[in-house]
């Protein structure tokens, strides 16, 4: 098999080397512009790692909210991925990191808004990430700062919702 890092390097490995995540994402759509999380100038959808006992529903909830301060609701789940991808860790020593992730995909109904609910583990204080609402129309344009590019997910909750009735 072979892993990705977020810098385009290509790591041959085998199952012996992979730890396994489920993850679970929000694509938030309001007033046509997309809920996003930026990270070193690049952006992702919010949300991460499902917690042993916790179902993708409430994980992408968590998530939405941890990252964002958004509360959302209603998570329709609009597709799936599958990945491989690599990191360093910043334990001591560093090293190498395979993963293999599965990326749920949920269509999320934005409530509101509260600063105090944002919740940044120490890895996303480190790397600055930082909510923001980017338009719609920009979706091409975005530059994707995962392994996975998640702009076709965004583009099917887009097309199930006509562009003059998002609010």
């Amino acid at each position: 098999m072979i892993s990705r890092d977020l810098e385009g390097n290509e790591y041959e490995i085998t199952a012996d080397d992979l730890t396994w995540r489920p993850s679970a994402y929000g694509i938030v759509i309001r007033k046509n512009k997309i809920l996003l999380v930026k990270e070193r100038g690049k952006f992702h959808l919010p949300g991460g790692g499902i917690d042993l006992g916790e179902s993708p529903d409430s994980a992408v909830l968590r998530e939405v909210r941890e990252e964002t301060g958004c509360t959302v609701k209603n998570p329709k789940l609009i597709t799936m991925a599958s990945s491989f991808f690599s990191y360093r860790t910043s334990g001591s020593p560093p090293h190498l990191q395979h993963v293999q992730s599965l990326l749920i995909y949920y269509a999320c109904e934005y409530i509101h808004y509260n600063p105090n609910d944002i919740h940044l583990d120490k890895y996303e204080q480190e790397a600055g990430l930082e909510m923001e609402w980017v338009d719609s129309d920009r979706l091409g344009d975005i530059p994707v700062g995962t392994t996975v590019d998640w702009r076709p997910a965004v583009r099917q909750v887009l097309e199930m919702v006509p562009a003059d009735t998002r609010k």
